[in-house]
């Protein structure tokens, strides 16, 4: 990053005055997280964008640590080790450099993040609207006047699947996969010819533990490493290239997924809209009981935006819209503004109720939140018309 001018430096500190003060006010604690952090925590938690472009090193000890890649995870750790229970309700405020590594310097790899972590919130949806307005609100107070919003809704996809007929591992691959299109499109297009790729060379294998239970196949995989000299690859275990081909073999026996399941999927995935119309075509889709679940909260969704003054019918709705950070779990959003270097995404946010149990919460804890980039907030404010 080639650093800042007195003017510039007044500028964007000047700004970041006026959105934190959104911020504030709303009643969020100021914090500043620690910036070395466990690496572990983001390698396995966040996306693939983060895992390969995070600072990692060992420290004297021999532990593995990073500079932070972004601010929520820290906001959430810093959370269990200040709050008197992991549940009690919580809201905090950021702001501060985080680090990503970019091949070829296309992008700063230290930026400024700004936002805002609100925990264990009694009501999910006026949460949620609340943290969306409260985005809003500081990225005008920064004098962006042009801008779109896009939603999105994990928990509906989720939900989706939840009521189809396949097998529970089929429902996580297509999950894990969700944040690669074509990825996603393969694996489901698998599962519905019920191929599994026999001209490769793991289909050898794959009949090699057929008839074996979990800890046959593991032993079965320890001897196959150590006869053929093969590198374990990718960080995987024995463990886990055993439950991998296990799974594949049992993919070998299962039905096929029907065609009616793979329409539903495919309607689902092609819904988009502004985000108060696209209800008739959601409700289209499916009728299971989680998904109807996960329509009622779309729709008070909907309705605590109102309530927020905010309009939902300027807000763009997809189905394919989902954060690149893999620990969201339902309602998504992102701010974007068209500047001369093209659109840059400002902000975004959602819900991420997985992580701090994932972090070693002993207890499950709601979470809902947003990051705004400061540069870039910065920037595109600079390039209104």
């Amino acid at each position: 990053m080639p650093g800042k001018s007195s003017s510039e430096r007044r500028a964007l500190e000047a700004q970041n005055a006026r959105v934190m003060a959104v911020f504030e006010q709303a009643g969020f604690d100021h914090i500043a997280p620690d910036i070395l952090q466990p690496a572990d925590i983001f390698l396995e938690r966040s996306g693939e964008d983060i895992r390969a472009n995070s600072y990692v090193f060992t420290d004297p000890e021999g532990a593995e640590m990073c500079l932070r890649p972004d601010l929520t995870v820290p906001t959430c750790r810093y959370h269990l080790t200040h709050a008197t229970k992991p549940d009690s309700e919580a809201r905090y405020c950021y702001c501060g450099p985080a680090f990503r590594f970019t091949q070829g310097g296309r992008a700063p790899s230290e930026f400024g993040q700004a936002g805002i972590e609100w925990l264990a919130a009694p009501d999910a949806e006026a949460s949620e609207a609340q943290v969306l307005a409260l985005t809003i609100a500081a990225v005008k107070a920064a004098d962006l006047g042009r801008y779109r919003v896009k939603l999105g809704d994990l928990r509906l996809f989720h939900a989706l699947l939840d009521g189809l007929e396949m097998p529970k591992r089929w429902r996580r691959r297509l999950i894990h996969h969700f944040w690669r299109p074509q990825t996603f499109r393969e694996t489901l297009d698998r599962f519905a010819a019920l191929e599994e790729q026999s001209r490769t060379s793991i289909s050898g294998h794959v009949d090699a533990v057929v008839a074996k239970d979990i800890a046959q196949t593991q032993s079965w995989v320890e001897i196959e490493l150590e006869r053929q000299t093969i590198p374990l690859a990718g960080g995987r275990s024995p463990e886990e290239i055993a439950a991998r081909l296990a799974e594949k073999a049992a993919d070998r026996s299962a039905h096929p997924l029907s065609p009616d399941a793979v329409k539903a999927i495919d309607s689902y995935l092609a819904i988009e809209g502004n985000a108060a119309s696209v209800l008739k075509d959601l409700e289209a889709v499916a009728d299971g009981e989680a998904y109807r679940l996960a329509l009622s909260q779309f729709r008070r969704r909907i309705d605590a935006m109102c309530r927020q003054g905010l309009r939902p019918e300027d807000f763009s709705f997809a189905a394919t819209f989902g954060r690149n950070l893999e620990y969201y779990t339902g309602f998504v959003f992102q701010i974007e503004a068209d500047t001369a270097r093209g659109t840059l995404q400002v902000a975004g946010g959602g819900r991420y109720d997985d992580l701090l149990s994932d972090i070693g919460s002993p207890v499950p804890v709601s979470a809902v939140g947003c990051a705004i980039g400061t540069e870039r907030l910065l920037a595109a404010a600079g390039a209104r018309s």
